[in-house]
């Protein structure tokens, strides 16, 4: 390194042409008039040269990368020509690196870089110099910039920036295709040396591929080159730099190709030959087998069709193609028979879809292969000589008669005999049988076409030998009409006619209707039975008829209803006749001919009520009355009889009122007249709905023998109704038809008041309410009635 440097001084020496010692060949002139120095040298005229004395001596610095000394790295140095060698100048050095990466000598001027530089890093930094007086300070030159710039060396290989690269091919692609391009990148210095100039080889993958060395296209080396044979390559490639020279860097990567395929490759059949086999009974659209040709091609271009080219003149085959397996399948297409014949022989071609023109020389993209199909034997059910059958007989056919017969053989070649029998779900009212030899069908009832028009029968026909063969077969039986019924009025007619009706005058037009269906159309004759002085009938030749009176004038009170019997013919053969009788009823019009009214009878004709309807509205209002008097006695029995039925009867409706009951309303309270003579001795209680004013307190005697049973349930009864909060706000005792014995406020009765010991004063009775008026007036006039009496 240190001869480089040596050896770069030297140069910029001889180019500059001066005879100075220092690297520095620049100058650079100061702000103030610089001064001047005189270099001699040898002129044309042996005159002294003289020149104008430059402040700095400068120059732009190189600076190799990657130094790899021991010692710093010289970079070059700085002198001033006002630097007397003295000292007394102090250089200073600013900018990219300063102090750091570059360190300068204050007394010399010299410039070292203290570790090594990168290029790739960076290539150039810039610096500024200064040269100032050590004692004062004073910068003796203005601050100058320079530029330290970094000369690369080789020190970076290409580098790919994939490491595998795939890429694809057709195959059979001429040589010189085009693969793919890969492109190397140098972190040298392009525009110095050949440092980051690349070369490419193929290290790898010849001789089928190529590379071009100055753009790294690969490109295929050799023609034709099938997929089939190979279809993965693996190509090697190298980048080298200094120009592909020795010494330089390299650097490879990978490139997986990989031959796509092409229709180069035609169809083919493994076996010239195939051999299949199929019952005869296999329905329509059974598969017999598959056939399928091999590609060497793949996807699209394997994709094939097949086609049946010869032997399928019965088109009794088809054949499909599967396009997930890519085999043909043999399809039955109509019903095989093998009595008729039992070997077929297909002509099958398997052709390729996709086909490409600038492959037809290896073509053709067809093969073709035998197929035989070998038809087998089965026991087949028999065959009727028709899919269906169809009879037509009258209906007035005798029992026993044979409508039809119906065939059927066993198509085997053992032919075995056939037995017939009927469907019985199909006939459930039996009307028809079958010969189990012969296949004859007969009648078993009689027929009527205007029940049943058609009967839809189903036959079986089975094997003696073999039950289990059996084959069903649809019947149809028509019944013809034949003229066996009379025509008969369309409707219930409901005529009158009326009293001032004139000769002449229509009242009715009648029409009729026939359950036969001839087939030229019904055509209907009206006539009457015998004559009659009051009607006529008028046959209108379309199916219907007038009814028109014959004379003036008619009486409700001498006859109210007339009967018209018509007579309906029909013109079938046999010609059926029919009787209908008219009602006629005679009822009071207006003037205009509109019916006002007629007689009972004829009132109640018109509202369609039998006797039946009549009975049932009867019991309706029966059953209604029945359950309004049920209703009434109900409400009857649920009336209170009162206490008192008048002032004077008093004497079995005795009411205590030794208790808080509520008076001679309180009732309903207690009911315990089947309970024996009540003698508990109740304490004195107040009335909760009434505060009396006055209290009376009566005359004590002396008390029956207790009886615990009644007072425990009278308890239980009062504890019961203070607790209720629904029952009436006090509580009451109330006895009827039994006074009781010894009763502590005595007998009230006015029987025995004169027996008591002293009159009593119930006149506080009337201040206790409402509820005691008629006490008070009971007891409150005692005394006046006594007197009086």
């Amino acid at each position: 390194m240190i001869i480089q440097q040596v050896l770069l001084l030297v140069l910029l020496w001889v180019c500059l042409l001066q005879p100075c010692l220092t690297a520095m060949v620049f100058t650079r002139t100061t702000d103030h008039q610089p001064k001047s120095f005189v270099t001699r040298g040898a002129g044309n005229d042996g005159k002294a040269l003289h020149r104008q004395k430059r402040g700095w001596m400068w120059n732009q610095f190189f600076l190799l990368e990657e130094y790899t000394g021991s010692d710093y790295q010289y970079v070059g140095k700085l002198h001033s020509d006002q630097d007397k060698g003295d000292g007394s100048l102090k250089y200073i050095l600013s900018g990219d690196g300063a102090g750091t990466l570059f360190i300068i000598d204050e007394k010399t001027g010299d410039i070292h870089a203290t570790r090594r530089i990168d290029r790739e890093e960076k290539a150039y930094y810039t610096l500024r110099a200064q040269a100032i007086n050590r004692r004062t300070l004073r910068p003796v030159e203005p601050e100058s910039e320079f530029v330290i710039k970094i000369h690369d060396i080789n020190d970076n290989e290409p580098m790919f920036p994939e490491e595998v690269y795939t890429a694809s091919v057709p195959e059979m692609s001429m040589v010189g295709t085009s693969v793919v391009q890969v492109t190397a990148t140098d972190a040298d210095d392009p525009s110095y040396g050949n440092s980051a100039r690349i070369i490419y080889s193929i290290l790898q993958g010849q001789p089928y591929f190529s590379v071009e060395p100055e753009t790294g296209i690969i490109r295929t080396a050799l023609p034709n080159m099938n997929r089939e044979n190979r279809e993965q390559y693996q190509v090697v490639i190298q980048a080298k730099d200094m120009g592909g020279q020795m010494g330089g860097l390299s650097g490879t990567t990978t490139v997986n190709i990989t031959l796509t395929d092409v229709n180069d490759n035609p169809p083919r059949f493994p076996q010239s030959t195939i051999h299949l086999r199929i019952p005869e009974s296999s329905p329509v659209g059974t598969a017999i087998g598959s056939v399928k040709a091999t590609d060497a091609d793949i996807g699209r271009n394997a994709e094939l069709k097949y086609q049946i080219i010869d032997g399928n003149e019965m088109n009794l085959f088809s054949i499909v193609t599967q396009n997930e397996t890519q085999e043909g399948i043999i399809i039955v297409q109509k019903p095989l028979d093998y009595e008729a014949r039992g070997l077929y022989t297909l002509k099958i071609e398997a052709e390729n879809l996709y086909i490409d023109r600038q492959f037809y020389y290896l073509g053709p993209f067809k093969d073709t292969t035998t197929v035989k199909i070998s038809v087998e034997d089965v026991d087949e059910p028999p065959v009727f000589s028709r899919s269906s059958y169809l009879f037509e007989i009258h209906e007035d056919i005798e029992v026993g008669t044979i409508i039809g017969t119906v065939m059927a053989r066993d198509p085997d070649s053992t032919s075995s005999p056939i037995r017939y029998s009927l469907d019985r779900h199909t006939d459930l009212d039996r009307i028809f049988n079958i010969h189990s030899g012969n296949g004859s069908i007969y009648t078993s009832k009689m027929l009527d076409r205007e029940i049943s028009q058609w009967h839809n029968l189903s036959v079986i026909a089975a094997e003696i030998n073999n039950p289990k063969e059996m084959t069903r077969v649809s019947v149809y039986v028509r019944i013809l009409d034949v003229n066996d019924n009379a025509p008969q009025f369309a409707v219930f007619y409901d005529t009158f006619v009326c009293e001032n009706a004139r000769a002449g005058q229509l009242i009715q037009t009648i029409s009729a209707v026939d359950k036969d269906d001839p087939l030229g159309g019904q055509k209907f004759f009206f006539s009457l039975a015998a004559v009659n002085p009051n009607f006529t009938v008028q046959d209108s030749e379309d199916n219907t008829a007038r009814i028109l009176t014959r004379r003036n004038g008619f009486s409700r009170h001498e006859i109210s209803t007339y009967l018209l019997p018509v007579v309906i013919s029909d013109n079938d053969y046999p010609i059926q006749s029919s009787t209908g009788t008219l009602t006629i009823r005679v009822c009071a019009c207006d003037s205009r001919g509109n019916m006002q009214s007629c007689n009972a009878e004829a009132l109640l004709l018109p509202a369609g009520l039998s006797t039946g309807a009549l009975i049932a509205i009867l019991l309706c209002i029966i059953i209604l009355l029945v359950i309004v008097v049920l209703f009434a006695a109900l409400k009857r029995q649920r009336k209170k009889e009162p206490l008192i039925l008048s002032k004077e009867d008093i004497r079995d409706n005795i009411v205590s009122y030794n208790d808080e009951g509520g008076g001679e309303e309180d009732t309903q309270a207690f009911d315990i007249g089947t309970l024996r003579n009540p003698a508990a001795i109740e304490d004195k209680k107040l009335r909760r709905d009434i505060i009396p004013e006055t209290l009376f307190i009566p005359r004590r005697t002396p008390s029956a023998p207790d009886n615990t049973d009644v007072r425990d349930f009278i308890n239980q009864r009062l504890k019961e109704h203070d607790n209720d909060p629904s029952a009436p706000p006090y509580d009451s005792l109330a006895t009827y038809a039994y006074e009781g014995n010894d009763s502590i406020a005595e007998s009230l009765s006015s029987l025995e008041s004169g027996t008591t010991e002293g009159d009593q004063n119930y006149d506080y009775l009337k201040e206790w309410g409402p509820r005691f008026n008629k006490l008070a007036e009971m007891y409150g006039g005692g005394e006046s009635d006594k007197d009086t009496s």
